[in-house]
């Protein structure tokens, strides 16, 4: 319900920002962002009253972390999206193996972890050709890293036939700042509704407390009725 609000609002705030041209950033991004959800080349989340959720990880393949999560992620009979870079895909093929074995989507994020527009053509296609290596299969779904896109960059990944996938701009809990155990489970928590798109981490760094939390965090969306799918699935519905 709330999602649909907010599509409402969105389109709201459009309207009433024609009448006030002096909120000139706040104009561009609400046209920028009702223009990229109307084409399908972006989504931040999905709009849809089932109550279902998608759970991210971007950065791995870590041999440290990302066993655990996958562990954490069948107990609970959990999905997942994992946005890999291809450097740690060839380093550590074996898990991306199996989240492809165990039914979780792997998406695109890059070789290097570079978002220039320059080079991100032949990073999609690095990162592409190894998962396809892997797996036999070709990612769909491209997160830029940190999040930085414009209209070169979308442009870039629609030609190479992906949607660029955001987050829901209340679920990323900045996991990769270490903030708590209990700061990540209750910003994911406090915020949740349907169609959520939610930006955790499994590499890049200590993530120790993301593993942690995320039992947590399973718990919490079991006990409200809440099931995890994969973007691809979110997107579906929204379409």
């Amino acid at each position: 319900m709330r999602n649909s609000m907010f599509k409402y609002a969105m389109l709201l705030i459009y309207l009433l920002l024609s009448f006030f041209p002096t909120t000139e950033n706040l104009h561009a991004y609400t046209e920028e962002r009702i223009k990229y959800e109307k084409s399908g080349d972006v989504i931040w989340e999905g709009y849809t009253d089932e109550k279902v959720v998608a759970l991210t990880f971007d950065d791995g393949p870590s041999p440290k972390y990302t066993p655990l999560i996958l562990d954490i992620l069948d107990k609970f009979n959990a999905k997942a999206t994992f946005f890999v870079t291809g450097s740690n895909a060839k380093k550590y093929p074996y898990l991306i193996y199996r989240q492809y074995l165990e039914n979780h989507e792997i998406g695109n994020h890059t070789f290097n972890h570079d978002y220039r527009a320059e080079n991100l053509k032949e990073e999609l296609a690095k990162t592409a050709t190894i998962i396809y290596e892997i797996t036999g299969t070709t990612p769909t779904n491209f997160r830029p890293p940190e999040g930085v896109y414009n209209d070169e960059i979308v442009a870039i990944a629609s030609e190479q036939g992906y949607t660029v996938v955001l987050w829901s701009w209340d679920q990323d809990p900045k996991d990769w700042d270490r903030p708590g155990v209990d700061a990540i489970v209750n910003h994911v928590t406090s915020n949740i509704s349907s169609g959520d798109i939610i930006l955790l981490h499994d590499s890049g760094g200590n993530r120790s407390q993301t593993v942690e939390a995320l039992p947590k965090i399973l718990e919490f969306l079991d006990e409200n009725g809440y099931k995890t799918i994969t973007v691809s699935e979110m997107i579906e519905r929204t379409n």
